[in-house]
């Protein structure tokens, strides 16, 4: 009897340590993601072009490394052009003015290959990439696939040669 107990115990340990483990996410693929833009307007994976490689950057509008990453892109934009760059943040929706305070201090309205919202409290994006620091980027060919993925953020010189590798 005290065998069929140990046993039993052993298999319940055992389901629970799975059921806690989660697999890796395949990111092979863009998310299914929906963001809130600054200016009120949704934009979802669906507004992409097609045929367009896709940069996405998940960031924070107070974090340095994110504001630092602006300021060195910004001259180098013209590197970026022929990309989507979707910037994504988990800043609550009732925050917006955050978001529009980064747009506005980093001039970001005039690139119009460049879309900047938040997923909110729906942390899809952030759990899809097991995003833990921000700036975190995510860089797609033309088809969608993925090329590379960045938990820290490299050298801009870095992230334009990766794209003009897929």
């Amino acid at each position: 009897m005290k065998k069929i107990v140990l046993l039993f115990s052993f298999i319940i340990a055992v389901s629970f340590t799975k059921a806690q483990s989660t697999p890796q996410q395949n990111i092979d693929k863009i998310p299914p993601f929906k963001i809130l833009k600054a200016d009120s307007t949704w934009f979802s994976v669906a507004n992409l072009q097609k045929g367009k490689p896709v940069m996405i950057i998940y960031f924070s509008p107070d974090c340095s490394h994110c504001q630092h990453m602006m300021y060195e892109m910004k001259p180098k934009m013209k590197q970026f052009s022929k990309v989507q760059i979707v910037m994504v943040t988990f800043t609550d929706y009732n925050r917006l003015a955050m978001i529009r305070n980064f747009v506005r201090d980093f001039d970001l309205a005039k690139y119009h290959n460049l879309t900047v919202g938040t997923e909110a409290r729906t942390y899809l994006v952030q759990r899809y990439y097991h995003v833990s620091t921000t700036p975190y980027v995510a860089i797609y060919d033309r088809n969608g696939k993925l090329v590379k993925a960045f938990d820290k953020l490299p050298p801009i010189d870095t992230l334009a040669a990766t794209i003009k590798k897929g």
